[in-house]
């Protein structure tokens, strides 16, 4: 084989690979993770006949069962057909491995314009900053919630700072523990956020090196997730997870590659299950949703508003993008608290090494909110800001 025909990927669920009279088609397509192996359904071709063979190109008994069956169906050499093959392997190992850098290229967004820019920054210089930031919350279309949201919101906003902090939603069935999530959501940058509704036990391996990287990740449902909650875990605490994994080139030769995928994030998730998460749940800020028949109110009524087409939708959509640009415009300064060692807690506290640590950390949060209303200084030895 002198060079490679390209593959054709357009479809995911159907890959095309053609060499001369040999028409190729991979079935359902491939798993981009896993590169210890390649199972694959292929659809080998040759003029009217074909074969049908699924299996794993890197198990070589499988692969000499191929190579002697379309040999003989199509009356072709071995060693032509063996070479076929391994320029096969060698094309979707190139496609594969290029999938998986893609995600080191992180999307690039205009920078604001200089008049919208000063309007987001001039909201962020005025007093009652907290106050404004909650009244726009709910315009955006979060009913209630008054406190929950806004905590919520300085725990995203924290995924821009070195030590970002996670939350945990708890209630029962039924209560909007991923309504509020999603909605306070729609309040972050889209290029910042990553929303995730299932994952596999080794996904989180499989994202770009700096692909996570002060990002915003949203799980639905904890509860359908638990075989992820080591690596996030090890992301919240180690804020960089590493996975060595062995795959077989085309030859045979056993190979190892390390994936490796650095944080920091800020993490959020849903759940019924408060036991359970305890490991999590040292990590994490834990709220307790409004299950109040007046919070039940609230939202119907707001249901009614909108079905009788009487919510600004438009409106909402403004506010998005106004706090979204907030968002952007704040930048990833380091927060000291001056005041930290003269803050002690209760002694009757419930936990108190972990409340104090969160206590510390979220009046970091609001003081990294208020930037734009607090003294900076540069640090003279290291540059930071």
């Amino acid at each position: 084989m002198t060079n490679n025909p390209e593959l054709n990927a357009d479809n995911p669920e159907y890959y095309t690979w053609q060499y001369e009279q040999l028409q190729i088609a991979i079935l359902g397509g491939m798993k981009i993770e896993g590169l210890d192996r390649m199972r694959v359904t292929l659809k080998v071709q040759w003029k009217e006949q074909a074969v049908r063979q699924n299996l794993d190109l890197y198990n070589s008994p499988a692969l000499d069962k191929l190579v002697r069956k379309c040999a003989e169906t199509f009356a072709l050499g071995l060693e032509y057909m063996t070479g076929v093959l391994e320029a096969l392997i060698n094309t979707l190992e190139t496609y594969r491995l290029n999938q998986l850098k893609k995600g080191l290229t992180t999307e690039v967004r205009e920078p604001l314009k200089p008049e919208r820019k000063k309007e987001v920054e001039a909201f962020l210089k005025k007093p009652d900053l907290l106050q404004r930031t909650n009244t726009l919350i709910g315009e955006s279309g979060v009913t209630g919630e008054e406190n929950n949201r806004l905590l919520m919101y300085l725990v995203f906003t924290s995924r821009k700072r070195e030590q970002p902090l996670h939350i945990i939603s708890l209630g029962s069935s039924g209560t909007g523990k991923s309504h509020l999530q999603e909605k306070v959501g729609e309040l972050m940058p889209p290029e910042d956020k990553i929303e995730i509704t299932s994952l596999s036990e080794n996904a989180f391996y499989y994202f770009g090196k700096q692909e996570l990287k002060h990002k915003l990740i949203l799980i639905e449902d904890l509860d359908g997730a638990q075989e992820v909650l080591y690596p996030l875990r090890e992301l919240q605490s180690k804020k960089v997870i590493n996975k060595t994994v062995v795959f077989k080139t085309a030859n045979g030769e056993a190979q190892t590659t390390t994936l490796r995928v650095e944080g920091p994030v800020c993490v959020a998730g849903c759940t019924t299950k408060e036991s359970v998460y305890e490991d999590n749940a040292n990590r994490s800020f834990l709220i307790y949703l409004d299950e109040s028949k007046e919070q039940d109110s609230r939202i119907m009524d707001y249901q009614r508003k909108k079905s009788a087409g009487k919510i600004d939708t438009g409106k909402e959509s403004q506010v998005k993008q106004l706090v979204q640009d907030i968002q952007r415009v704040l930048q990833p300064v380091a927060v000291r608290n001056p005041y930290a060692e003269d803050l002690q807690l209760p002694v009757s506290v419930f936990k108190p090494r972990r409340t104090n640590a969160h206590y510390l950390a979220f009046i970091e949060a609001v003081t990294f909110y208020h930037q734009f209303q607090r003294e900076q200084k540069t640090d003279e030895h290291t540059g930071e800001v």
